[in-house]
């Protein structure tokens, strides 16, 4: 199924459709201020397993990150943040980082692992936020290409339909996507070490 949902105006009817099929298990993509993302509600094992099979990954291993509507979630999933970072949070987000943070003991129950820190991401477009807030809760979030993925493919929300229409049950059409993904913070020792630089600017971080 594609939706089509506009960033600049978000409508109501469209979000609860799609927080809808989040609560039946769906598996969505959907557009985020990067890259196209595929994710599900985290609350539901057999929809994250089903992502997993999707990227041919294992549940144990795999690095997804949470989408949040805002930060006060993210004390629920993350532990021991000091000051200096949760500062460089509210001044980076919402925006194209991922902080990677000591994970609460909910996180391995939701995972059924031994992960010890969680990706954090609160992503600088109204869709995703609107569709957290609704659900109540975050999504969970990984891209949806592969690195040696098409441009053309990874961005157009038309052909991303094309290729996972059998395997997803709803692609959200929000206008061209990125194909540069988010800037990877690692924040769990206390210190700032970049993992990876993608579209959030690493001068922004001083």
């Amino acid at each position: 199924m594609l939706i089509r949902i506009y960033e600049e105006n978000p409508n109501p009817k469209a979000i609860r459709e799609v927080v809808d099929c989040l609560k039946r298990g769906g598996v969505i993509i959907y557009p985020t201020d990067t890259v196209y993302g595929i994710g599900c509600d985290i609350n539901n094992r057999k929809a994250v397993e089903r992502i997993c099979q999707i990227r041919n990954i294992k549940p144990d291993k795999a690095q997804f990150s949470f989408i949040c509507s805002d930060l006060s979630h993210i004390t629920d999933f993350c532990s021991q943040i000091d000051n200096s970072t949760f500062k460089l949070m509210k001044r980076l987000l919402p925006g194209p980082y991922t902080f990677i943070l000591n994970a609460t003991n909910k996180v391995p129950k939701l995972f059924q692992s031994n992960k010890r820190t969680v990706g954090i991401r609160i992503p600088s477009n109204s869709i995703p936020l609107a569709i957290v807030a609704e659900l109540g809760n975050p999504i969970m979030t990984a891209s949806v290409h592969d690195a040696n993925d098409m441009v053309e493919y990874i961005t157009d929300p038309s052909l991303i339909h094309e290729k996972f229409e059998n395997l997803v049950d709803m692609v959200i059409d929000g206008g061209y996507g990125g194909f540069e993904g988010s800037t990877v913070l690692n924040c769990a020792d206390g210190e700032v070490v970049v993992i990876r630089e993608g579209k959030g600017s690493i001068e922004d971080l001083s």
